[in-house]
């Protein structure tokens, strides 16, 4: 049995490491996307990573990802903002030009690469999204 000691121990924990927990989110998605392990992630490993994503995505290998295979991704609004010949659907280079713009939003310095703050920012978690 948890002792009433023991259980408010381990409340205090996870609210006094709960910033560190959210701050290692990045880290976490960076480990993941950097296959050199150079500590960040540039735009041909996050295409990389979405164009295998997108691939799994695609069930039913037509080629296109449409709404439901997005699985809330995008919502109905991006997806239309990102679908050119409105037809409903994103082909793969519909889906890196998303992956790309989001790509460039995290990237205020413009190195050309996300370190594991950029990608813990509102706008990288945008492209994570796009990317897990």
């Amino acid at each position: 049995m948890i002792s009433r000691r023991s259980l408010a121990l381990s409340l205090a924990m996870v609210v006094l490491s709960g910033p560190a927990l959210a701050a290692s989110g990045g880290r976490s998605a960076l480990r993941m996307l950097d296959p050199d392990n150079d500590g960040t992630v540039d735009l041909a490993e996050a295409k990389k990573a979405a164009a295998d994503l997108f691939a799994k995505l695609d069930p039913d290998h037509d080629g296109t990802l449409d709404a439901r295979e997005l699985r809330g991704r995008l919502t109905a609004k991006e997806l239309a903002a990102a679908d050119p010949d409105h037809d409903g659907t994103l082909t793969l280079d519909e889906y890196l030009a998303v992956v790309e713009q989001r790509f460039k939003a995290a990237d205020p310095d413009n190195d050309g690469t996300l370190d594991a703050k950029e990608l813990n920012s509102r706008a990288g978690r945008a492209l994570l999204r796009l990317l897990k």
